[in-house]
């Protein structure tokens, strides 16, 4: 069981956190009115093993910090998170232009490079930038699991950035250091195209098929 503070409480916070606490774990939602509406009727909704706070109060109590807020909001939040040096920082934001049309960063930098200066001194991994909310909700598809990368610098804490993938259903992979977003971030902008342009709706996700090895 683990504290998560997750920052944010819309589509991808509030299934993530759902989600974590259906497996077990504390969630703690910091979000800027903690007793608004929406809020509580999410806190209502999923039951024990959750509240609501400031983001700075949060922030606090959490052993991970879960980034799922729109990204332009993101640096706000981290300013008001505190002194985050030292703590495991999950980035879920896709660094989106404000018309969906593509991303404002990439290639030569990510959204996650930017969110590892902004919090500095955290261990901060990309993850849950990749699918959509109600992917997060059930990653399960025909007896398969749809696949999370995770990318970060700090090895002794990837596993457990790995671990709150796998406790929600996904086959989480372990994709190398934080520059890797660089890749991850137009992935997720892939599935965003076929989703909202493409046509192909939001009930897919990607999975992760091996070839079995044949018999010596």
């Amino acid at each position: 069981m683990m504290k998560i503070c997750v920052l944010g409480a819309g589509n991808v916070g509030g299934t993530l956190g759902r989600a974590w606490a259906r497996n077990g774990h504390d969630v703690f939602f910091g979000v800027p009115l903690p007793g608004d509406a929406g809020t509580q009727e999410l806190l209502r909704t999923i039951g024990s093993k959750v509240r609501a706070g400031t983001v700075a109060e949060a922030a606090a109590a959490g052993d991970v910090i879960v980034l799922a807020t729109p990204w332009p909001a993101t640096k706000g939040a981290i300013q008001a998170a505190g002194n985050l040096a030292g703590r495991v920082v999950v980035d879920c934001t896709n660094p989106l232009k404000e018309d969906f049309s593509g991303l404002a960063l990439g290639h030569t930098t990510s959204g996650a490079e930017q969110v590892a200066e902004w919090a500095k001194g955290a261990k901060v991994f990309k993850a849950f930038n990749q699918t959509g909310f109600n992917i997060m909700g059930n990653p399960a598809f025909n007896g398969q699991r749809a696949v999370i990368f995770v990318c970060g610098d700090d090895d002794a804490h990837k596993p457990t950035v790995l671990k709150l993938a796998a406790d929600i259903g996904f086959e989480a992979i372990d994709a190398g250091s934080l520059v890797i977003a660089r890749l991850l971030e137009p992935y997720g902008m892939l599935w965003i195209h076929l989703a909202l342009v493409r046509g192909l709706g939001r009930d897919f996700a990607f999975v992760l098929h091996r070839r079995e090895k044949e018999a010596s």
